[in-house]
Parts: C-alpha cells; structure tokens; sequence
C-alpha cells in the first residue's frame, strides 16, 4: 500500500504539468486576450483626446480639414516599439511553449507572476481571498458530512415513515433548485424586503471598530443566506447517497445472517452495514476538497462576497491569465491531493481494499 501511494505522489507533477499546459495554450489561442485588450483600451483613449483636440481646432479654425482625421487616425496607432513593449509586458513576445517554460520556472520558485488587473503579486492576490474561501468552504464541509450521514442513517432506518417523508420532500426541493437560484430569492426576500439579514458581503464597514461579539454576530448575519445556498446541494447529494448504500447493505445476507446468529439491529447496522455504506462517501470526499478553493461564482456575486470564485469569473472576463492560471494550479493541486485522501478514507473504511 505504502508504493502504491508513493506513486500517486509521483504522478502529481506531471499531471499538474499537463493540466496547466493546456490551460495555458487556451489563453493564448482564445482571441480578446490581455494585449488586444490593452490596444483596444489605448485606442479609445487616444480616440477621446484625439477627437476633443479635433473639436477645440474645428473651433478655433472655423472647420476640421483633411488632415485632422488622418492625424486622428495617426494618433490610435501604436508605434512598433510600442507594440514589442507591450507584448513583453504580457509575455506575448516568446512562443507559447517558451512562455510556458518561464512560468513554470516561477511556479518551481514559489512565484505565480503579477496580475493585470491588480499590478500586485498572484500570491497576495489569493492570499487575500484565501480567508473568505477557507471560511466557507470549512463550514460547508463540515457541516454537510456532520448533518448527511447522521440523516441518512435515520432515513435508510425509518423508511417510508413520516419522517422519512417529509425530509425527502425538503431533500427533494433542495435539489431541484440551483443554489443560485436559491440565494437571488433569499436575497430578495429576507434582505431587501424584511431586512433580517445584510444585501451582501462578507463583513460590515465597520467591522473593525465592534467588539468581539459584535463581529460574531456581524459575521453570522452575513454568512447565513450564502451558507444556506453553498450547503443545499451538497447536503441532498450526501445525504441520499448514504441512505441509497445503507439500505442497499440492510438487506444484504451478511446483514440478515448477522440478525439470525443473535446480532441486534443496532450493532448490525453499526458495526457492519455502516462501514461498508461509508465507503462511496469516502470515495467523493477528495471532490468535495476543492470547495475550499473554489466556491461558486455565481453564489458570490449574487452576495457580493470577494472570494475565490469571484475572482476567478473577474479574471477570466479581464483576461487577467495569470491570476487564472494561479487559481487552476491550486485547485487542480487540491483535487489531486483530495483524490488520495479518498484512496487512503477507503482503505481505512474497508480492511478488504489492498492498493498494489
């Protein structure tokens, strides 16, 4: 067991290498990039001055002659020098696979390069966002696996009773309705029309300034709505997966042989049917890691909350490729890891699994 997980260590480097790789040739393929960005910007600048010169001479002189508009058209063009500046600034003045060779130098140094769009550092980008995305991402984890298991047992348990019914219904909703979804209606509802919670953010204002209490609560009022659309999915997914497997190994023969040697229900479902119900939970758990990363943009621009999938939306509409690529290398990192600890949870989970 112990080489089989020293060579799935082995093969997270060359993964992530491959994974960045085509990343990396996509932002340089996709058309819209930083540099045309940047041209395009430059030109509409000197468009403005140029046409506000244009007027002021028209006004003076009485008309705009011919070689005021082919002076204008001069005054958009970037000069050569210009243009090599720009594309060394950008790193668009190497072939792609040269280009992507000096990055992955900076990645071996602990460097993801600068943004575009924030003139600073990737790490300090990130790092900035990490609290936000950890703080939900924790919460959601936890609370998902500590609320789904102990629900699915009762469910699988009480079958078709009353509790398990009405659950289901709630389960059932919960699916059915995207998060998204889901926090547009809250938002609407209990924030602009009651008022019982914040419009968005991750804080108030004037969340330095209260006293230690005061931000609790001010932290809990604005981490309720979102938490409540991250954990609706998750939940019903986690939850229905464990009552389907639980039920499945009740009525299994090991389970009912058990019962006949004299085994009661309790320690049949415990010791036996649960361990092996647990292991599909096991085996998804690595996927639910990337959550302390990811988030979902869509959730975080509906409350406004500057985390990592905001960032990562902002940066792909902004072309600001290495903050992209930053984020890709982290979370494709924390799949690859995730992976792994799901591999060892069912090696733990079930004594039968023998990696070779």
């Amino acid at each position: 067991m112990r080489d089989y997980f020293l060579r799935r260590f082995l093969l997270i480097p060359p993964t992530l290498l491959g994974i960045t790789l085509i990343v990396f040739l996509i932002t340089r393929l996709v058309p819209g990039g930083p540099l045309e960005r940047a041209i395009m910007e430059y030109q509409q600048v000197q468009s403005g001055s140029g046409g506000g010169a244009g007027s002021g001479a028209s006004g003076a002189g009485g008309m705009g002659g011919p070689g005021s508009g082919a002076a204008g058209g001069q005054s958009m063009a970037l000069s050569e020098e210009q243009l090599q500046q720009l594309k060394a600034y950008y790193g668009f003045d190497k072939p792609a696979i040269v280009s992507y060779g000096l990055w992955l130098g900076k990645v071996a140094r602990g460097d993801l390069g600068n943004s575009y769009r924030y003139n600073e550092p990737v790490w300090q980008v990130i790092r900035e966002r990490f609290p936000v995305s950890l703080f939900y991402g924790l919460i959601t984890l936890v609370v998902t696996y500590a609320v789904s298991i102990p629900l699915g047992i009762l469910k699988a348990i009480k079958h078709r009773s009353a509790l398990d019914n009405a659950t289901s219904v709630l389960i059932f909703v919960g699916y059915a309705v995207p998060g998204y979804v889901l926090g547009a209606l809250l938002l609407l509802f209990f924030a602009a029309r009651l008022e019982w919670f914040p419009m968005g953010g991750f804080v108030s204002y004037d969340f330095p300034d209260l006293s230690l209490w005061e931000k609790a609560g001010d932290l809990a009022r604005h981490a309720a709505l979102p938490l409540l659309c991250y954990l609706v999915g998750s939940f019903a997914v986690t939850t229905l997966l464990m009552k389907n497997h639980l039920m499945d190994n009740l009525a299994a023969d090991y389970v009912r042989t058990a019962i006949a040697k004299g085994v009661s229900f309790r320690a049949a479902v415990l010791r036996h049917a649960l361990r092996n119900s647990l292991i599909p939970i096991a085996t998804t758990f690595g996927q639910n890691i990337t959550l302390l990363v990811s988030g979902s943009f869509l959730i975080e621009s509906i409350f406004d909350i500057d985390g990592f999938g905001l960032l990562g939306l902002q940066s792909i509409f902004d072309r600001d490729y290495p903050v992209v690529m930053g984020i890709i290398f982290l979370a494709s990192l924390l799949l690859l890891l995730g992976n792994i600890l799901s591999d060892a949870l069912v090696a733990l989970i079930d004594p039968r699994i023998r990696f070779k």
